[in-house]
């Protein structure tokens, strides 16, 4: 049996050990997607046959890389040598690439072997995973409802257990909303700390790479590997703002118990907890901002867009870049301002339970974004603030089974500090419960 369930540091310790070893974890990985897989819908490619003889090859020759020989796959945005990337898209052509991009190259460099391409709504544009041409993807715990997005094939098929671990990344929430939908911990580091993946070295950009993973220990593991060392932890008790309520939209009962659970939980520990109120904004503060950045994607074939990346991408290209950088600029003041006079900031990471598939479905681009745009009001202030934030699961829905996670935000360079706390609410209020399509412990 292996220890691939508990996590990914957890089975690389196993490989080094030689307990067991990275064939038997891709094959038992493979096995488990062509299993499970066509219920989740959660990848668009799988490596087969080409993926075990890497982990052969990795069990031949052991070296001291954190994650030798452990399988992982990577999120449809980014490029993988000698495959294709889709991007969710019928709009874009499908793009071989020789070489990894930056991102891929770090986990390829940190022994990581590559099982497949996991799904990404169009072009990361939505916190959703139902690109046209292809199945939604579907959650675990429900599979009537969405495991978020746009990572949202790598948190279904993490919580399923067809993985140890998963690439992601983060542009809104697209890193976090998943994870707290599927019972996940997520990490969006601060900006900075994990390189561009595509070598772009632009001091205002809102998203970036990072995992998805089953608890905290592998996500402090992975941005070593991903990025830049962490500064320590902060020392003593912290001052954390608890925050329950923005205007966008209502806080579900279930969600404020389990946050408010989580504030107790760090107040009984020491921590200095104070309530607040969230500052302004409404989805037109970002929408300038997101539009820009898709309005710039060159190849689009914007006619061959869905309603809603169509809407964001043609509008964004008539946006002037100075518009665009002040609009930043001021809501970097306003929303970094919701840390001032503490060290910590607890919030939920989304305010409802995963939503039914098909929830958002409508053929009015700006409708569709604007419905959906409310999963993401806790999450996307940090993209835009470039602060660090993650999400960690505090509790179960008690009339739907589905997860809910509390988000820990705070200044730049503080992801030490984040993991620390998390690392304390998941010993104390983590769900043991198993989803309710999971892949099991045997092999």
């Amino acid at each position: 049996m292996l220890p691939f369930d508990t996590g990914a540091v957890a089975l690389a310790r196993a490989i080094r050990s030689r307990s067991t070893s990275s064939e038997e974890a891709v094959r038992l990985s493979l096995s488990r997607i062509a299993s499970h897989d066509p219920e989740l819908g959660a990848f668009v490619q799988t490596f087969g046959e080409s993926a075990i003889q890497v982990a052969k090859k990795k069990d031949a020759r052991m070296t001291d890389a954190p994650f030798h020989g452990v399988p992982i796959a990577i999120k449809d945005l980014n490029f993988v040598r000698f495959r294709t990337t889709r991007f969710g898209s019928k709009a874009l052509p499908a793009i071989w690439s020789p070489v990894d991009d930056v991102t891929v190259s770090r986990l390829r460099a940190a022994g990581f072997v590559f099982v497949g391409k996991t799904a990404t709504s169009e072009l990361g544009v939505v916190p959703i995973t139902e690109p046209v041409g292809q199945p939604p993807t579907r959650n675990p715990w429900d599979p009537s409802r969405t495991p978020g997005g746009s990572s949202g094939g790598a948190a279904s098929a993490l919580a399923a257990g067809l993985l140890p671990v998963a690439h992601g990344s983060d542009g809104g929430g697209s890193i976090r909303i998943p994870a707290s939908f599927c019972g996940l911990v997520g990490l969006k580091a601060g900006r900075g700390r994990v390189p561009n993946h595509l070598g772009l070295r632009d001091p205002h950009v809102i998203y970036t790479c990072g995992a998805l993973t089953r608890t905290v220990e592998d996500a402090a593991a992975m941005i070593a590997v991903q990025g830049s060392a962490l500064e320590p932890a902060k020392a003593g008790p912290l001052r954390v703002r608890l925050v329950l309520d923005v205007p966008m939209v209502e806080t579900n009962p279930h969600v404020r118990a389990a946050v408010l659970d989580a504030a107790r939980l760090l107040a009984g520990e020491g921590h200095q907890v104070e309530e607040s109120a969230a500052p302004h904004g409404d989805v037109d503060d970002f929408l300038p901002i997101w539009q820009h950045l898709f309005g710039q994607i060159a190849l689009v074939k914007w006619h061959r867009a869905e309603p809603v990346t169509r809407w964001l991408g043609e509008a964004g290209r008539g946006i002037d870049v100075a518009a665009v950088r002040k609009r930043q600029a001021e809501l970097t003041q306003r929303w970094a301002g919701w840390l001032d006079g503490c060290d910590v900031l607890l919030t939920p990471t989304v305010s409802v339970p995963p939503p039914k598939v098909g929830s958002f479905a409508t053929e009015d681009g700006e409708a569709m974004f604007r419905a959906v745009a409310a999963l993401g009001v806790w999450t996307a202030p940090f993209n835009v603030t470039g602060q660090p934030a993650l999400t960690v699961p505090v509790g179960l829905d008690p009339d739907l089974g589905t997860p809910i996670g509390a988000q820990l935000a705070g200044p730049m360079g503080s992801e030490a500090t984040l993991l620390a706390l998390a690392g304390r609410l998941e010993a104390g209020l983590a769900p043991t419960q198993r989803p309710r399509v999971w892949a099991g412990s045997a092999s």
